[in-house]
């Protein structure tokens, strides 16, 4: 593998994490327009979420397999441009049951690039031999900024939102062809010999893949948790003004995704099981702050909890590429293994939301937060003996030539 080899392929992944943010982006942006023509209303508009998310996980058990057998070089060629192209059935659906069967293959299409990425995005890493991969998820949410920032600029600009979907999904499967051609060769030239066409799917022990899948969920479930109530609880909790409590979940975001643009360095100087054990850390911290936030005076609750949220973006930020790097070091062909704990993680942002506003609804929202600051912690508690055991386990696996 020549130096420019593995420059071209990271510039190629870097490519395919902006454009999938680009569609999560447009889709999300888009969705009160779609409620708007067809319809919808809550329930079926939860409905149609909770459809896009089943097709992604059901497709993200497939692709693992899929990566292993044919490379994920293959998969992201296919997968690529397919969850775009399918982004046409939802914006053009002229009812609520067209709707319902094309959120599916939507989210087929999202949930297959999505482990195919990853999957190359931790091959080109072993290539480089030092860390890369978080900056790829940096650049995901960089990707879903655009597309909300392209939808409310055509918003404001008198375009139709359904022609803005459906050119969407025409123009971007043609910009993932050149990154496409960027991609590693195929197969993978730094996996040789008997290692290429060994039948074994990975050298991982399921048990290890476990343990990583419920750091991975816990991570994604307290990832969820600021996502969707970082602003209501601000709201409800803290009675700020209505203009004020979107900044919960600002702070939030522009916290994770500068820690993940700025994250390998962090990974490189740490170590993977130190990385895993601050984020765990930092992020319990930073929920705590939120929790104790409505305990402090008037002129504090709401720096207190800025500060919460703040720092468990900071934390959780580095979980899913350390995660990812760990099982991506410890073999050649981790597909399966990938495309599990990938499974693990979106499911908690999947049950996250529904079981808080349960808990929200039985108790109260302090109550419920509670949830993902212990989810936050075990992330640290599993996630580092399963690191700590993938590293022995990679340590006996080939190694790279490093490239700048």
């Amino acid at each position: 593998m020549n130096k420019r080899d593995a420059k071209r392929a990271r510039i190629a992944v870097f490519s395919f994490f902006f454009l999938s943010g680009l569609v999560m982006g447009l889709w999300a942006a888009g969705l009160p327009s779609l409620n708007d023509r067809l319809e919808l209303g809550p329930a079926r508009l939860g409905s149609v979420l909770l459809l896009v998310s089943c097709g992604a996980l059901v497709s993200m058990l497939v692709a693992g397999p899929l990566v292993d057998r044919w490379s994920s070089r293959v998969v992201c060629w296919v997968g690529g441009p397919l969850s775009a192209a399918v982004l046409l059935g939802p914006a053009l659906a002229s009812s609520y049951l067209a709707l319902a069967v094309l959120a599916v293959v939507f989210g087929i299409g999202l949930g297959v690039t999505e482990v195919a990425m990853n999957s190359h995005s931790v091959e080109v890493e072993r290539v480089y031999g030092r860390p890369i991969i978080s900056a790829f998820h940096g650049t995901w949410s960089l990707g879903g900024a655009a597309g909300g920032a392209l939808t409310a600029g055509a918003l404001k600009a008198g375009l139709d939102p359904q022609a803005l979907l459906v050119g969407a999904a025409i123009v971007v499967p043609f910009l993932y062809v050149p990154a496409a051609r960027l991609l590693l060769p195929d197969p993978p030239q730094h996996v040789t010999g008997d290692a290429a066409t060994a039948p074994e799917a990975s050298p991982l022990r399921w048990g290890l893949v476990a343990l990583l899948g419920v750091a991975a969920f816990a991570g994604h479930l307290s990832e969820g948790a600021a996502i969707d109530w970082a602003a209501l609880h601000a709201r409800w909790v803290l009675h700020t003004d209505p203009a004020a409590a979107p900044l919960a979940y600002t702070i939030f975001s522009v916290a994770m995704t500068t820690v993940r643009l700025l994250g390998d360095p962090i990974r490189a100087r740490l170590g993977s099981v130190r990385t895993i054990q601050l984020a765990g850390l930092v992020a319990t911290f930073g929920y705590a702050l939120v929790l104790v936030a409505p305990l402090a005076g008037d002129g504090l609750q709401v720096v207190c909890a800025w500060t919460g949220w703040a720092l468990a973006g900071v934390g959780l930020a580095t979980v899913v590429p350390v995660i990812f790097s760990a099982v991506g070091a410890a073999g050649n062909r981790v597909g399966r293994a990938l495309a599990l704990v990938t499974a693990f993680g979106y499911s908690g942002l999947l049950v996250g939301p529904a079981l808080l506003g349960f808990l929200a609804q039985t108790w109260s929202l302090r109550v419920a937060l509670i949830l993902p600051a212990l989810l936050a912690a075990a992330v640290a508690l599993a996630g580092t003996p399963a690191i700590r055991a993938l590293i022995r386990t990679s340590a006996s696996a080939p190694v790279p030539a490093e490239a700048p």
